[in-house]
């Protein structure tokens, strides 16, 4: 079997999103990106409760200017994230992008505050 090919059944991959979601490992990865002085984080894949300090870090990092969490490509969230956007959104924090479901959740949870 080459690197390149799945355990299962030693067919090519043809996805590198296929290689973090067959082998369990869960994906989480921020991309920053600064423009006009607004600090836009990208958070891809899924926010659970053990990547929240990573998260809050990089917020906190950004003191003085304006933050944008962007959730475009966010899929998957556990009740301690959705509580997380909840605080920042009640911080002041732009939360952009947001999934529906994850929208929804956010706003049964701030009901429950």
């Amino acid at each position: 079997m080459t690197p390149n090919e799945s355990p299962i059944d030693n067919t090519p991959f043809t996805h590198g999103i296929g290689i973090a979601f067959c082998s369990g490992i869960p994906m989480f990865k921020i991309q920053r990106i600064t423009e006009s002085g607004i600090v836009r984080l990208i958070v891809i894949g899924r926010i659970d409760a053990e990547q929240l300090p990573d998260l809050e870090d990089l917020i906190l990092s950004a003191a003085g200017r304006e933050v944008v969490l962007d959730l475009t490509e966010v899929n998957l969230v556990d009740r301690e994230a959705v509580q997380f956007l909840v605080r920042c959104e009640a911080n002041g924090l732009r939360v952009a992008n947001c999934p529906g479901y994850i929208r929804e959740w956010m706003g049964r949870e701030s009901r429950t505050r």
